[in-house]
C-alpha cells in the first residue's frame, strides 16, 4: 500500500474525523520535531555554512521520515495485506488534522465564551507562532480564523493532495517539510540562513494546494450559506497579501466567504509586524464567525477527499 489508493484514502479521511490525533498515540510529527531538534544542534557543531548546514538538515529529515514510512510500510505487507492496508490508513490518517484542528481551536472559543481571556490566549499560544499574552478578544478571534483558514491547507488539503500524487511516503516527506518550516523556517537571525532551504521547500510543495484549497472554498461556500462571490472577489483582489507567496490564497478566499476582514498588526518574539489586510469588514470577527470557518474547512476537507478518491478510482480504471 505505498503507492496511491482511494480506499486508504477514504478510511484515512474517516478515521482523522472520527478520532483526530488521541493525545495518548505517539505521532509521527512528534518524533520528526524531537530529530529535527537533535540533527540542528549537531549540523551547527559541524558545519561552518549555515546554509549548507540548512540543506543537509532538510535532506536527512525529509529522507528519514519517507524512508522509515516506507520500510514501515513494506514490512507491515509482508506480514499480510490486511496488516499492510491498516499500516498505511494509519500512517495516513496521521498526516491529517481536521478532528485535531477543530479541536484545538474550540479550546480557545471556548474559552472566550466563558470570558476566560487568559486561558484563550494559552490555548491560542499552542495553535499559532504569534505572540498571544497581550491580545484582545478581537485579536484572539482574528488569529483564530486565520490559523484554520491556513491550516485547512497546510494540514488537510496539502496531506491529501500529496496523498493522492505519491502515498502514504511522499505525504509523510510532506509532513516533515512542513514541520521543518514550522521550527527552523523563520526570518530570523538565527533562522534566516539555517532555515532557508526548509521555508523556500515548504513554498515549494505548497504552491499547488494553497490554491486548490482556496478554489475549493469557493465552491463550498454556497452551500454553507456563505458568499461565494465575495470569496472568488476577495480572493483575486487579496490573494498576493502575505510575505509567504501560499498563506494569503485560502485566507482571502475564506475571508471573502465569511464577510470578514484578516490581517493586520501582529507580535512576534516581541517584534510587531504589519501584514496587509485581506478582505472587507462586512460581518464581524466573533464566534459566528469562527464557526462558518470550521464549516468551511469541514466541507473543503470533504470534497477535497472526494476529487482524491475519484481521480483515483479513474485512473485505476
Amino acid at each position: 500500500m505505498i503507492s496511491p489508493d482511494p480506499e486508504v484514502i477514504a478510511m484515512a479521511v474517516l478515521l482523522d474525523l472520527v478520532l483526530g490525533d488521541p493525545r495518548w498515540l505517539p505521532h509521527p510529527v512528534v518524533q520528526i520535531g524531537r530529530l529535527i531538534t537533535v540533527l540542528e544542534s549537531l549540523l551547527r557543531r559541524l558545519i561552518a555554512c549555515e546554509r549548507c548546514a540548512g540543506v543537509l538538515l532538510l535532506l536527512l529529515t525529509t529522507g528519514t521520515a519517507a524512508g522509515t514510512t516506507w520500510l514501515l510500510l513494506r514490512s507491515t505487507a509482508h506480514l499480510s495485506s490486511l496488516a499492510g492496508l491498516l499500516a498505511a490508513i494509519m500512517v495516513s490518517a496521521t498526516c491529517l488534522a481536521a478532528r485535531s484542528l477543530h479541536r484545538e481551536s474550540s479550546l480557545v472559543a471556548a474559552a472566550l465564551g466563558a470570558g476566560d481571556i487568559i486561558s484563550a490566549r494559552q490555548h491560542l499560544s499552542y495553535i499559532v507562532g504569534r505572540d498571544t499574552e497581550h491580545l484582545n478578544e478581537d485579536e484572539i478571534w482574528r488569529a483564530l480564523v486565520e490559523t484554520v483558514a491556513e491550516n485547512t491547507s497546510d494540514g488537510i488539503i496539502a496531506p491529501l493532495f500529496w496523498l493522492s500524487s505519491g502515498g502514504p511516503v511522499t505525504a509523510m516527506a510532506f509532513k516533515a517539510i512542513s514541520t521543518l518550516d514550522s521550527m527552523v523556517g523563520y526570518k530570523n537571525e538565527r533562522y534566516l540562513q539555517f532555515g532557508w532551504a526548509s521555508a523556500r521547500m515548504d513554498d515549494l510543495v505548497n504552491f499547488i494546494p494553497a490554491r486548490l484549497t482556496a478554489i475549493l472554498m469557493i465552491i463550498s461556500a454556497p452551500a454553507l450559506g456563505l458568499s461565494w462571490s465575495n470569496a472568488c472577489k476577495i480572493f483575486l483582489r487579496d490573494r498576493l497579501k502575505h510575505p509567504s507567496p501560499n498563506s494569503a490564497h485560502p485566507e482571502a478566499a475564506a475571508a471573502g466567504a465569511l464577510g470578514v476582514r484578516l490581517g493586520g498588526t501582529s507580535s512576534y518574539g516581541g517584534k510587531e509586524s504589519f501584514k496587509q489586510h485581506i478582505g472587507d469588514p462586512l460581518t464581524p470577527l466573533d464566534g459566528q464567525a469562527y464557526r462558518n470557518m470550521i464549516r468551511l474547512m469541514y466541507l473543503t476537507t470533504l470534497l477535497m477527499a472526494g476529487l482524491c478518491i475519484v481521480a483515483l478510482m479513474a485512473c485505476r480504471r
